[in-house]
């Protein structure tokens, strides 16, 4: 009988653990500027030559689930998504903190700007308009970025209300504004010695105009009005420099907006949740304290 009962049990968990998550398009009445660029490609836990934006659903533990959002965004320098590392396995380690979480997926160098600063404010917009239905608080919806997925994030978190954001749709109606933003090596400035061309070069183009530079600059969009944010950076980081997070934070605390900067000695680029790092491996650690601090962990009462 013990036996029995422990096989249903395994063939259960085995079951849940097996079941795929929701995939959500992000515009189902349409992609804004759509065209013809091939198959979407996916390899080695990379996705590149995206067309279709989706939003992939990841919800909390059981009997965890408190309420907060949090829209991942990979990195991949807006040519290539590093999915696996930088979104799903962030959002199965945000689950077992009870938060839902919805791995975007985003258009990139094919279509270039403003087209994944649409889809990202797009994909607050909507699990906010949609807040009831999965479960979360609207006011408690944060983006989190890897690299170029984390400009992406501040992108969203200050160029939010920017009319480039908004496509017509009935939903622009909504608020784009996220709550936080969690920020991981991130890509901030497109100039001067701290830029990482590669990403400067998918999302602009090879010869961008000044006040494009300057707009996707975002430590130069920083206002009050940015959200609280977390950023972690290395200084073994030889791909995006340790001074983007540095200016944002500049900006952020000139701006008077709650900031937490973490900078660690050792850890590379795309570190991920990788062990071996130093203190740098702690980082999940430090984010959940963060988050916790900010009453984003505390579950609602129901």
């Amino acid at each position: 009988m013990k036996r029995l009962l422990l096989t249903i049990a395994l063939t259960a968990f085995t079951a849940c653990s097996l079941a795929a998550p929701t995939v959500i398009p992000l515009w189902p009445e349409g992609v804004p500027g759509a065209k013809p660029i091939g198959a979407e490609r996916s390899a080695d836990g990379k996705t590149a030559n995206v067309s279709e934006p989706t939003l992939t659903v990841y919800g909390p533990a059981v009997d965890k689930p408190n309420g907060t959002a949090i829209i991942i965004c990979p990195g991949g320098g807006y040519v290539r998504l590093s999915t696996e590392r930088e979104g799903v396995q962030y959002a199965n380690w945000l689950g077992t903190l009870g938060v839902t979480s919805f791995v975007l997926k985003y258009r990139m160098a094919e279509f270039g700007h403003p087209a994944p600063l649409q889809d990202v404010l797009r994909a607050v917009r909507l699990v906010r308009a949609r807040a009831a239905e999965f479960g979360v608080n609207p006011a408690r919806i944060g983006v989190m970025g890897s690299s170029a997925g984390g400009h992406l994030a501040a992108s969203a978190g200050t160029l939010f209300d920017h009319p480039l954001g908004r496509t017509g749709a009935a939903l622009d109606a909504t608020s784009a504004r996220p709550d936080f933003l969690m920020l991981l090596y991130p890509v901030i400035t497109m100039d001067g010695p701290a830029v990482h061309a590669g990403s400067r070069k998918a999302l602009l183009g090879a010869a961008p105009n000044a006040e494009a530079v300057r707009l996707m600059s975002v430590e130069t969009q920083v206002s009050a009005a940015t959200p609280p944010t977390l950023l972690i950076h290395t200084q073994a980081d030889k791909t995006v420099p340790v001074e983007n997070s540095i200016l944002f934070y500049q900006a952020l605390t000139r701006a008077n907006v709650p900031a937490e900067l973490y900078l660690f000695e050792q850890g590379s680029h795309g570190m991920g949740m990788r062990g071996g790092l130093g203190t740098a491996s702690d980082w999940p650690r430090r984010a959940e304290e963060w988050l916790r601090e900010r009453k984003l962990l505390t579950a609602e009462k129901r």
